[in-house]
């Protein structure tokens, strides 16, 4: 993390507790400063003032620490860097370059280990936007640096900074180096340089936010057509374990329509990091055909890193983010898990002997998940250009034994608007994504609905109506056969069931590691609802011509129906329009059928 150009006041070490240490002789530091803790600089951040007793949180192992030992303040909040070389690289909790840590110390991390957040000595090909004598204000493009080959990232002029360009370069430079001279409006010469430093705590500005008004296509089709989100809004993927959260996020990460995709894993099991790191290089982005990396940016902290860090990883993740939806960017962070994050805050508040709130967490476990979710949103970004750009936050939540009524969860849900509920008995079926259509919501949908009526097709909507009324009717009769039997129901219900099972299985049931089932557009999640719904009404047609359902349910196309969902993007039409022809054959010949026998 950044280290502060001058010390302040050295105090002493008098309690260690894990990774809380006490230190007094602290009167003159402030509250969130960064510190630096005995003659190993294990760096730390103050969390609570008594007198001149600071708390602070260590950030890296403290075994063999000791009172006595001394603390410096570096007299400034914890703060990312941000600029070119964020893109592609993975990042520990505190921003400190993990493949950069292994150079320097191996497999095994230092104590106190300082290894600067951006690359110093890379030179970045700065390519000027503006010229000498131009009015600029904060947030204005002043040249861009082609970052990776599919992002661009764009120079601004630091918050609080605006005047006239006294001068501005183009050419080869490293993140350190002045780019740009601007005068204020007191005759003060201040130098514009590629990295900008901004406290993680603290909301990176905009001028307005506005409502989310589109879709962050997903290509999972129970998110898409049953639960949407938009870009900028907020989601919780709450489920138990082995219920398919991280697998659940992973799709999201590979797919969702977004410019930029910041991944943490915070607090999560080394192995499934390791898996996203090993995956993601490899990984070929649908939308441009580069790797995946090439608009990504991980933070890995997990459960065997130290459970302060854990505290620090989603700030320091959604700073990062701020700052690529300030370019204008759509960007799509993942936060896995929010509960090993609460777990961390429960832990530091018990060291703190703080009053403690529902099953142990503090008080402020509310407020501090609200600060969190409230950052992500549609906004228009600071600067004359009028620039939107779009954050959206979709967080796991591993409620222990999946009871969703514990404080997290609860928590979470007053907050966020989208509620994929992942369900331990679908996993167990195998039935991937595992979300529960009964329990799950979406406030975003009337939003969606309309802008997907006008995009999509005008019908789109009134088909996710249908097929949820649908389910919940299957819902009912199920009921109806645990109690008495399938054999008690009418034939028109039994379509019902068979129906519903189809949109179970061939539509609701995505299989993730298939390459075409993978991902599906909206326009092929539309044929294909649309595909069981004309089998419903035209059975339903025949069901009242009074032809036998176990005649219906034996028809072939049910089998083309199922397997509709392997068809390639570019022959969806023309095979789908094959099907439906086939269905309207078949239903046509049993009706014909029926009426020679009568």
């Amino acid at each position: 993390m950044i280290v502060g150009e001058r010390y302040m006041k050295t105090g002493t070490v008098v309690k260690v507790s894990g990774p809380l240490v006490i230190a007094e002789g602290m009167r003159d530091a402030n509250m969130f400063d960064v510190v630096r803790v005995s003659s190993k600089r294990l760096i730390g951040e103050i969390i609570e003032m008594h007198g001149d007793r600071a708390s602070i949180q260590v950030y890296e192992e403290t075994s063999g620490l000791g009172p006595g030992e001394e603390v410096v303040s570096q007299g400034m909040p914890m703060s990312v860097e941000l600029g070119p070389g964020l893109i592609s690289t993975i990042y520990d909790g505190i921003q400190r370059p993990l493949e950069k840590l292994y150079e320097a110390s191996g497999t095994n991390i230092q104590k106190g280990i300082e290894v600067p957040s951006l690359d110093r000595d890379k030179k970045w090909k700065f390519e000027s936007k503006r010229q000498v004598g131009d009015q600029l204000v904060a947030g204005d493009v002043i040249g861009i640096v082609q970052e990776t080959p599919v992002v661009t990232c764009k120079i601004m002029v630091p918050y609080g900074v605006s005047g006239t360009i006294k001068e501005i370069y183009s050419g080869e430079f490293t993140v350190e180096e002045t780019v740009c001279i601007i005068t204020d409006a007191k005759g003060k010469d201040i130098p514009v340089q590629m990295m900008q430093k901004w406290p993680v705590r603290k909301e990176r500005p905009y001028k307005v936010k506005e409502t989310p008004d589109s879709p962050l296509v997903t290509g999972q089709r129970v998110v898409d057509t049953f639960f949407p989100i938009t870009k900028g809004g907020v989601a919780a993927i709450p489920g138990p374990f082995g219920s398919g959260k991280t697998v659940t996020q992973h799709q999201l990460a590979k797919w969702a329509d977004a410019d930029i995709v910041v991944y943490i894993g915070c607090g999560e099991r080394g192995n499934e990091m390791t898996d996203v790191l090993n995956e993601f290089p490899e990984l070929k982005d649908p939308r441009t055909g580069e790797s995946l990396m090439q608009r990504t940016v991980l933070i890995a902290n997990t459960s065997d890193m130290p459970v302060a860090a854990r505290e620090a990883s989603i700030y320091t993740g959604i700073t990062i983010a701020e700052f690529f939806r300030d370019m204008g960017y759509s960007v799509a962070l993942m936060a896995d898990s929010t509960s090993r994050w609460a777990e961390a805050l429960r832990e530091m508040s018990g060291r703190l002997e703080e009053m403690p709130g529902e099953e142990g967490y503090p008080a402020y476990l509310g407020s501090r998940l609200a600060q969190f979710y409230e950052r992500a949103g549609r906004v228009v970004c600071l600067g004359s250009e009028g620039r939107m750009g779009t954050l959206t936050a979709i967080g796991a939540v591993s409620p222990p034994g999946g009871d969703t009524s514990e404080p997290v969860s609860q928590a979470t849900l007053r907050i966020v608007k989208v509620f994929w509920g992942l369900d331990a008995s679908l996993a167990y079926k195998r039935h991937f994504p595992a979300i529960n259509w009964l329990s799950s919501y979406s406030l975003y949908q009337d939003k969606v609905d309309v802008w997907a009526d006008k995009n999509v097709h005008e019908d789109f909507s009134a088909q996710r109506t249908e097929a949820m009324r649908l389910l919940q009717l299957e819902a009912e009769l199920q009921e109806i056969v645990q109690l008495v039997g399938v054999d008690s129901l009418s034939d028109s219900d039994r379509l019902i069931l068979e129906v519903t099972r189809s949109i179970r299985e061939d539509f609701l049931h995505q299989n993730s590691f298939h390459e075409v089932d993978t991902y599906t557009s909206l326009h092929k999640q539309y044929r294909m609802l649309k595909l069981i719904l004309t089998f419903y009404h035209m059975a339903g047609e025949a069901i009242e011509q009074k032809v036998s359902i176990h005649k219906i349910i034996k028809m072939n196309v049910i089998e083309r129906i199922g397997r509709a969902k392997y068809v390639e993007e570019q022959n969806v039409d023309k095979a789908y329009d094959e099907i439906e022809q086939e269905i309207q054959d078949e239903i046509e010949e049993l009706i014909k059928k029926g009426a020679d026998e009568l």
